[in-house]
């Protein structure tokens, strides 16, 4: 039962931090910040954090091979990209509605695996794959006066599609199976990385953080989001298994909802909140199908 609780716990930790994004991201973007530079200095900062976590605390061997490179960059872009895009679709819906659209990650998992490693197509699957989408029909009204809506949710539904590449590739890819999650995330971060050093031009188009409430939030990006999601991530996984993990994972978008409301300004609707039950339950019925036999 304790290490039950331990593992729903660090689970919960995870999800909710992980919906942290907004909450330090938004007010750079209103203080002139650019989404690169952002990404820049929370790639940056959680990278060198980490780095002396694994090395200095856990002792953790940074050992890595040619072909475990390859591999490590392919991923690292993939989860970067998928943070530039998710950011980017901040400047057309509202962060909590794009956090929840973000989180059909899940069925976009179980599609790439029907199609590609011939997982078998369930009911389950599809009438999740209804309820998910019915429920972003509503969620899809976007900011007042805004002719870019629909672009705002094709951003984040790329976003997505990368993140669920991410996960798909992680756990088929023989090459860095055996990698500890640990060492693992330290490199998607560490290679993520170039997608912003290449798009500020090697940095020369990168803005200073020139006061301390601005650097106080890119601390926060590299610490909620990023090192302690993806530390408390790894724990539940081991106490309570993937399946528990990912349900918990339906209060990344529900937080960034919460913060969206409480600071933003943004609306709560009754339209909202049954977009929002429809998405979380076609979520929760895909990661607690039971495992199909490939056919």
């Amino acid at each position: 039962m304790k290490r039950r609780t331990t593992g729903i716990l660090h689970g919960a930790i995870a999800a909710a931090s992980y919906g942290t994004n907004p909450l330090f991201a938004l007010p750079m973007f209103a203080r002139g910040i650019g989404v690169n530079s952002v990404l820049f200095y929370r790639y940056a900062i959680a990278v060198a954090i980490y780095f002396l976590w694994l090395k200095f605390v856990k002792k953790t061997s940074l050992k890595i091979t040619c072909k475990e490179t390859v591999w490590l960059i392919v991923f690292g872009l993939l989860f970067s990209l998928s943070s530039l895009t998710l950011f980017e679709a901040f400047r057309y819906i509202e962060a909590g509605i794009a956090c929840t659209i973000l989180f059909i990650y899940p069925l976009l998992v179980a599609i790439i695996m029907t199609l590609f490693f011939h997982e078998k197509i369930t009911k389950t699957v599809v009438f999740s794959i209804i309820l998910t989408f019915s429920g972003i029909s509503l969620l899809y009204h976007g900011k007042p006066d805004s002719p870019l809506n629909i672009h705002g949710v094709g951003i984040v539904l790329l976003s997505a599609l990368l993140y669920a590449l991410y996960i798909v590739g992680v756990k088929n890819v023989k090459t860095i199976k055996h990698i500890k999650t640990d060492k693992l995330s330290f490199y998607v971060m560490l290679f993520g990385l170039l997608v912003y050093v290449y798009n500020l031009d090697f940095c020369t188009k990168l803005q200073i953080i020139n006061t301390p409430f601005l650097f106080l939030c890119t601390v926060g990006l590299a610490l909620f989001p990023t090192i302690i999601s993806l530390e408390t991530l790894t724990i539940a996984i081991k106490l309570v298994g993937s399946t528990t993990t990912a349900i918990l994972g339906a209060l990344e978008p529900l937080t960034a909802i919460f913060f969206g409301v409480l600071l933003f300004h943004e609306q709560l609707t009754v339209r909202i909140c049954i977009g929002v039950a429809l998405i979380l339950s076609g979520v929760f019925l895909i990661i607690t199908r039971k495992p199909q036999k490939k056919s």
